[in-house]
């Protein structure tokens, strides 16, 4: 028996792409699950593995390894504050706020949610936090609430004073945040989850579709919106965006959010107000997973003359300072679906500054959204082309050759940007 077998159950039990983390780790998965029940080969581990649930969980989970830490893409957990608050007063007490986390991984995305909402000064009573993952040995351990250093990354960890206790083996969260979120093993593929079509103001979902083909991340992404409240909001991973428009999907406009709306019927966007991040800074334009590269570093189209002399450094500053702020710019009026004025800021910045992949992508991005596949491919390829690691351009270029037909090609690029993904991480 070959691993076509297991890769094949894998596909079928949690929809993983095998490709998008790499045959090598799948294989030593097996030969580690083959070594710890004693089977002999491949085909003594297959009947092993069709006999005992266990097994099967076990195998998952052996294939399944979560990186996640506190408050990972901070600029969500800030744009969630602002819009928690406004939900709860359009709700005017008559139920509390409910949240879901999915996959919860070993607990600090939930708990994120959990002191967020707690610092943001909204009581524990007006919130209600699900997570849910499909290991069970995840969710154990962030039942357990005890974290080692790795869960703390980052330079702002004041959260850890507030709501930790030192231990020798680590730190472990307050009982007052644990209790705020209610933890369970769950497939987000699982029909049962229908029962809570509509229940949940705020989803969050993010780096979970790159493990991914197209067609298991259209289910997931339908089940995702399915969840959530006709008025809800849906977070998602920053190189996770390319199916949400074909969804009926866009933009909130906060900056970085990666917060997703529901539009309405003829395309108009729910009456959700953009509401701005408590704290926003220039830098946080260049958050590793949304690169936006600097023009300075971009490759040039046209040869400068050769009697060009070399800007001063105080100019080329002024310069550099001007190319971020009207990257910044587009960035916004996209983000708001503000279409015709993000496209004219495009044109602006290619009159004015050497081409850069961003600026290709929001242009790609913005033909994208008006159904225009053609161009929307050229501008992918141009930021490509500028940029070959650009995560967001390969994965809304992936979608656009799936949905032509050009599966082969799809998945080359869905290859390219799930590395992207796992070394930015690193």
């Amino acid at each position: 028996m070959n691993e076509q077998h297991f890769f094949r159950f894998l596909r079928e039990r949690i929809g993983l792409d095998v490709e998008s983390v790499g045959a090598p780790m799948v294989e030593r998965a097996l030969r580690q699950r083959c070594v710890a029940v004693n089977a002999a080969d491949l085909d003594d581990y297959w009947l092993h593995l069709q006999q005992s649930m266990d097994e099967q969980q076990a195998l998952i989970e052996a294939v399944i390894v979560p990186e996640t830490w506190f408050f990972r893409y901070p600029e969500s957990f800030t744009a969630l504050a602002s819009l928690a608050h406004k939900r709860l007063i359009e709700l005017a007490g008559v139920r509390p706020l409910r949240l879901l986390s999915l996959p919860c991984s070993t607990g600090e995305e939930p708990y994120s949610l959990a002191m967020a909402l707690l610092d943001a000064g909204i009581a524990p009573g007006a919130f209600m936090i699900d997570g849910m993952d499909i290991s069970p040995s995840s969710v154990a351990k962030a039942g357990q609430g005890v974290y080692g250093r790795n869960a703390f990354r980052g330079s702002d960890l004041g959260f850890r004073e507030r709501y930790f206790d030192a231990l020798e083996e680590g730190h472990l969260l307050h009982e007052r945040v644990r209790e705020q979120v209610s933890l369970q093993v769950g497939n987000v593929l699982d029909p049962a989850l229908a029962s809570r079509d509509g229940l949940y103001d705020f989803v969050f979902c993010r780096n979970l579709l790159i493990y991914f083909d197209v067609p298991t991340q259209q289910r997931v992404f339908e089940v995702l919106k399915r969840l959530l409240h006709p008025q809800g909001v849906l977070f998602i991973g920053p190189a996770e965006g390319s199916l949400l428009a074909r969804l009926g999907m866009r933009p909130l406009g906060i900056a970085q959010s990666f917060a997703y709306v529901r539009q309405q019927e003829g395309g108009a966007a729910l009456a959700t107000t953009p509401v701005q991040p408590l704290r926003r800074t220039p830098s946080a334009l260049a958050k590793p997973g949304y690169p936006l590269p600097s023009p300075a570093s971009s490759r040039p189209l046209r040869v400068l003359p050769v009697a060009a002399k070399p800007a001063p450094a105080p100019a080329r500053e002024h310069k550099r300072e001007a190319a971020s702020e009207l990257l910044a710019s587009i960035a916004r009026l996209a983000n708001a679906g503000a279409s015709d004025q993000a496209r004219g800021e495009c044109q602006r910045y290619l009159d004015q500054f050497a081409p850069s992949a961003q600026v290709y992508y929001w242009l790609g991005l913005l033909s994208d959204t008006e159904g225009d596949a053609q161009q929307a491919l050229t501008h992918y390829r141009k930021a490509l082309y500028l940029e070959p690691q650009h995560p967001e351009a390969l994965v809304h270029l992936a979608a656009l050759l799936a949905a032509q037909g050009d599966l082969a090609g799809a998945r080359r690029l869905q290859e390219r940007a799930a590395r992207v993904g796992r070394e930015s991480e690193r």
